[in-house]
């Protein structure tokens, strides 16, 4: 990360009011620009980082075009983790500053929040970016083959989880369609056992009606017996 806590010069200040003069702006405040970040600085060395921020802010309220003051305001925000606000400080570097140097160390820096994002195909574009305006920058290119390494780790444990998921769904299909032929067959039995009792009940009633039947010709037989006695016990009385 670079924290190059920039201070101000006679020249810049020099530079910007005279721009702000012919554009009709209002007056930059030179002393309470470069107090507030001197100031600032002294706090962000004794890693006082949120009265640093308080003190990058009222730089920018006396001078908001000050690059230096946004600059070191992006690095206070970075040590607080505001990622976020960091991020737009370091924009506003990179989209408007004419210092090489100054922009490649806000492209390295963004590159870093990437990195902490764990966004780190972001982080190498970045990361890129600050080495084509400063080539030498060991750190960055340290940086952006580490961010390309763990971007390949990424990916292989995304494709990864991919794969496991695919498996997991599959042996839920499978969990599914064996419950579902599980079910069939309970069902079935189920079935097999309902035709068997109604097939044992019609035996039941079958075998009933065949006793009542049975016992009904044993009746008549009996019955035509009897008859048949009496009568041939009839007969006999009347020859006597």
């Amino acid at each position: 990360m670079y924290f190059v806590l920039m201070s101000m010069t006679m020249s810049l200040l020099a530079q910007e009011n005279a721009q702000a003069v012919a554009q009709g702006e209002n007056k930059i405040d030179e002393k309470v620009e470069r107090n507030t970040i001197r100031k600032g600085n002294g706090l962000f060395n004794d890693k006082k980082y949120t009265e640093a921020e308080i003190e990058y802010r009222k730089a920018l309220e006396a001078n908001p075009s000050s690059e230096i003051a946004t600059y070191n305001l992006g690095a206070a925000l970075y040590k607080q983790q505001k990622w976020n606000d960091s991020r737009n400080e370091y924009r506003k570097i990179v989209q408007a500053s004419s210092d090489s140097l100054r922009a490649a160390h806000a492209w390295h820096n963004l590159g870093n929040i990437s990195f902490q994002e764990k966004n780190y195909a972001q982080s190498i574009e970045e990361y890129k970016n600050a080495l084509r305006r400063n080539p030498k920058d060991d750190e960055t290119r340290y940086n952006l083959r580490l961010a390309q390494l763990l971007l390949k780790k990424q990916q292989e444990q995304q494709n990864q989880d991919k794969n496991d998921d695919k498996d997991q769904q599959d042996k839920n299909k499978d969990q599914q369609k064996d419950q579902k032929q599980d079910q069939q067959e309970q069902n079935n039995n189920q079935n097999n056992q309902d035709k068997n009792k109604d097939q044992q009940e019609q035996n039941h009633s079958s075998n009933n009606h065949n006793n009542l039947k049975c016992r009904k010709r044993m009746h008549n037989k009996f019955s035509m017996r009897f008859n048949r006695t009496n009568e041939i016990h009839k007969k006999k009385s009347k020859k006597r």
